[in-house]
């Protein structure tokens, strides 16, 4: 039930939802994606914002809800899991959904902040030092796994960080192409081609 219940929150289309609200829909602009980087292409810093912290929520809600109802680490994962799921394999999108990194973020400040605090401090050094956002997100996805085992994590939350590490790597696959060809985007740059 928790599980299911993690899967379908985790599939709520926060960017879509604020796209309709602020009169746009993000799979119809810049890079179709529904997250957070595409919505502030169509609807600037104020959708962004609200679209990343409703994906966080995805995440957070469900694991801090199975944490009450007594699951243990397995359980915490699998709720987790489904979460992570739902927002790149979306039912209300048809299967279809975003990057899952925000969603990601919210399952780990409820699982296990301080390995997620690591992979956040990669993803800002990233930023910081290429202003790439797709490029920031793959290398904090990379820094969590061994952050999750070197912290002690349970080892159902070390397979789920490499789960979720090789999804969100592999969703970003058309990314790793413009970064090998040097076509892909920084933050501030306008773009002539449209990308995640």
């Amino acid at each position: 039930m928790l599980i299911a219940a993690g899967y379908l929150i985790g599939s709520i289309p926060v960017g879509v939802l604020v796209g309709r609200a602020f009169g746009f829909d993000p799979r119809a602009v810049g890079s179709g994606n529904v997250g957070m980087t595409n919505v502030a292409r169509a609807g600037g810093k104020v959708a962004a914002a609200i679209t990343f912290a409703g994906d966080i929520l995805k995440g957070l809600v469900p694991v801090v809800l199975a944490r009450f109802a007594g699951l243990p680490p397995a359980g915490l994962a699998a709720v987790g899991f489904a979460a992570f799921l739902g927002s790149i394999a979306s039912i209300f999108l048809r299967f279809a959904g975003g990057r899952g990194v925000a969603t990601s973020l919210g399952i780990w400040l409820a699982l296990a902040p301080i390995p997620v605090a690591i992979a956040g401090t990669v993803f800002i050094a990233i930023i910081a030092i290429s202003r790439i956002v797709s490029l920031a997100s793959m290398g904090a996805a990379i820094a969590l796994v061994p952050a999750a085992a070197a912290w002690g994590c349970p080892r159902p939350y070390v397979l789920l960080a490499i789960a979720i590490s090789g999804l969100v790597l592999l969703r970003h696959r058309a990314n790793i192409g413009r970064l090998m060809a040097g076509e892909e985007p920084r933050i501030g740059e306008r773009k002539s081609k449209s990308s995640p």
